[in-house]
């Protein structure tokens, strides 16, 4: 059967993430994955740290190897495949403000461009369990794509996961800085396995149907099941359709 062609957005999206500035080092991983958080047994259940979560979710999922320390990357590493493609996952042990050191320690070494690198991150800006997808834009105030810019430059993957916010922003580093509350835990796995069940669509270049899986599998708090099929399929729901 031939393989279905992706929409032309798509299409240039996925070709760049094989883009390489040069020749690549033998046995090169074709993307990078990397989960934002900070170090420490401390922190591991910070809502800071639910781009580390996504990651070693994926990696689980995907049968990647032990995360092991490379002093080289100033990260934590696992090797592994998502489909067809060789993958290096990477979290970052430089504390949440220096990101980048990492990500562009990692880009240089394997000659990446930077469309070949997807970042996983918490997001204050989304409601709990929403997530978008894209490639560049902004920063949105979140210091460690703000580093990771500085790094390798702004056209790198996001994948942006809704946290929510405090109603008084003097309290926003407490809250990113604390552990999610016992009510996250009714959307939290939901949204991670999504991500991971979705994921390939988002290896594929199609952001628009990654963000729609994930949605109509782990509708966020608040939001009808309805809403979410409509959303992801375009039509409102039919009898028997399970939800």
């Amino acid at each position: 059967m031939p393989r279905p062609r992706l929409p032309t957005t798509a299409r240039s999206h996925s070709t760049a993430f094989f883009r390489r500035s040069r020749a690549a080092p033998a046995g090169a991983p074709a993307r990078l994955l990397v989960g934002l958080g900070n170090p420490g047994a401390d922190a591991a259940g910070h809502r800071h740290n639910v781009g580390f979560m996504a990651l070693d979710a994926l990696a689980g999922a995907h049968g990647f190897g032990t995360f092991r320390r490379r002093t080289r990357f100033h990260a934590e590493i696992a090797d592994g495949r998502v489909g067809d493609d060789a993958v290096l996952a990477l979290k970052p042990q430089t504390y949440m403000n220096e990101s980048g050191r990492a990500v562009g320690a990692a880009l240089r070494f394997h000659r990446l461009e930077p469309a070949a690198v997807i970042v996983l991150h918490d997001e204050v800006d989304l409601a709990c369990g929403k997530v978008r997808a894209r490639c560049g834009g902004g920063v949105a105030g979140h210091n460690g794509l703000r580093s990771i810019r500085a790094h390798v430059g702004a056209e790198f993957w996001r994948v942006r996961i809704g946290i929510g916010r405090p109603d008084d922003r003097d309290l926003m580093q407490r809250y990113v800085l604390s552990n999610f509350a016992a009510a996250d835990k009714a959307w939290l796995p939901r949204t991670l396995d999504a991500i991971v069940d979705a994921f390939p669509l988002l290896m594929a270049g199609d952001a628009s149907g990654f963000m729609s899986r994930v949605a109509l599998l782990a509708p966020p708090p608040g939001t009808k099941r309805e809403e979410a099929e409509q959303a992801a399929t375009g039509r409102p729901p039919e009898p028997g359709d399970g939800l």
